[in-house]
């Protein structure tokens, strides 16, 4: 094996250790925030809402920032910065008990990710070839969804003593990932030529194709996040106890270790990318109408199903999409603004989808929520579907832009 091969090969091998603490280290605390804060102190959907979208909105929306930092300053001292604020963002909610405490321990949280979430996502393309990545990206997911569930059932079980124990948990994660980085991290440059930050930046936003697709997802974004809020709220609701929701990421889990990599291989080999995300969000959009309908456990946890069904069949083809479209000359950049599409569904799928439960028990229609929910995915839909037929993805551009490492 060559010195080449095998550096991507030992990378390839850090990258799932670390992503096993990070994913870890998120889902011990934010599957919880809303039941801690909605069931437990009874505050209003909407103000958690604002908290989690505030979150997602300044993490993914300031992608490009951190993004470009990366490419001008290296991926290593971006990610333990990162990694750090975001530990100091789950000791500060720990002790919250006003709305703007909540905040700013979401924004700190979200400043961390902000950091080290675009050199991570670069680091899969610079140490994976492109004929490999999505099968990459696969065992990525299965891997997140068994540690989901693993953080999920350490923070409920630490739920039952304190919320202080389920964050400072979290926060440990975050820095044993942080020495876990400083540790073992060689100091990669993750993009192929080292340009000015407003260089890389300005490449990405003159690229109109990526730019479209990325804004296009922020329907697709606004479905995947109710996982956090409205979909735990709805389990807690009808199973009548907040140790339920552990078993949604169970199933999550159990069908990603079972059917995500069947699934990619499978499709990859008779489907275009493009059709693969566009089914996957046709499930996804069509599980979410009948949920507020449900009073029975058993079929609810069936519809949850499909949801993560929906997702299994559609992210890795959303991952390696972005991926293949992005200039390798300014990896953390595009990598950076990819997360744009998140920032925007996530901030408004949180804090409106708070506000439709809100709305719907004031007016006595639990439905709405989850009718609107579809509504937005079925109008993604089309949006992607006319991107897709106006100029199609060439099976050319899945070898990368300016490939190298």
């Amino acid at each position: 094996m060559s010195s080449v091969s095998q550096a991507r090969s030992l990378g390839k091998y850090f990258l799932l250790m670390d992503n096993m603490l990070v994913v870890m280290g998120f889902y011990v605390v934010f599957p919880l925030i809303s039941i801690r804060f909605v069931d437990q102190l009874g505050w209003a959907a909407l103000l958690v809402g604002i908290a989690l979208g505030l979150r997602q909105f300044i993490q993914q929306g300031l992608g490009i920032f951190g993004g470009a930092f990366a490419d001008r300053l290296g991926a290593k001292p971006m990610i333990i910065a990162g990694m750090l604020m975001r530990a100091l963002g789950f000791v500060l909610m720990g002790i919250a008990d006003e709305p703007w405490l909540l905040w700013l321990s979401c924004a700190l949280s979200a400043l961390g990710g902000t950091l080290f979430d675009p050199p991570r996502t670069a680091l899969v393309i610079k140490l994976t070839r492109p004929w490999e990545r999505g099968r990459f990206y696969s065992l990525l997911m299965m891997q997140d969804s068994a540690c989901a569930v693993i953080g999920a059932l350490l923070g409920s079980w630490l739920l039952r003593y304190d919320f202080k124990l389920v964050c400072l948990a979290g926060a440990v994660l975050f820095v044993f990932a942080a020495i876990f980085n400083a540790w073992l991290l060689p100091g990669y440059r993750i993009s192929t030529v080292r340009s000015p930050m407003l260089e890389g930046m300005r490449r990405v936003l003159r690229d109109h194709r990526f730019v479209t697709y990325v804004l296009t997802l922020t329907g697709y974004y606004m479905l995947s996040v109710q996982v956090m809020l409205m979909l735990p709220i709805r389990v807690n609701e009808v199973a009548g106890q907040p140790a339920a929701v552990k078993w949604m990421y169970a199933i999550e889990a159990a069908l990603s270790l079972s059917l995500l990599y069947p699934i990619a291989r499978w499709s990859e080999k008779r489907f275009r990318l493009e059709t693969r995300l566009m089914a996957g969000l046709t499930v996804m959009l069509l599980s979410l109408f009948p949920i507020g309908l449900i009073e029975d456990l058993r079929a609810l946890f069936m519809l949850i199903g499909l949801f993560y069904i929906g997702s299994i069949i559609a992210e890795p083809a959303r991952e390696t999409l972005g991926a293949s479209l992005a200039d390798n000359r300014a990896r953390g950049s595009y990598m950076g603004f990819s997360r744009l599409g998140l920032a925007l569904g996530g901030a408004i799928g949180y804090s409106g989808g708070g506000w439709l439960y809100d709305v719907g028990n004031r007016l006595e229609i639990p439905q709405l929520p989850w009718f609107m929910l579809g509504l937005i995915g079925f109008i993604t839909l089309l949006g992607l579907y006319r991107q897709f037929q106006q100029r199609p993805i060439e099976p050319a551009m899945l070898n990368g832009r300016g490939e190298g490492s």
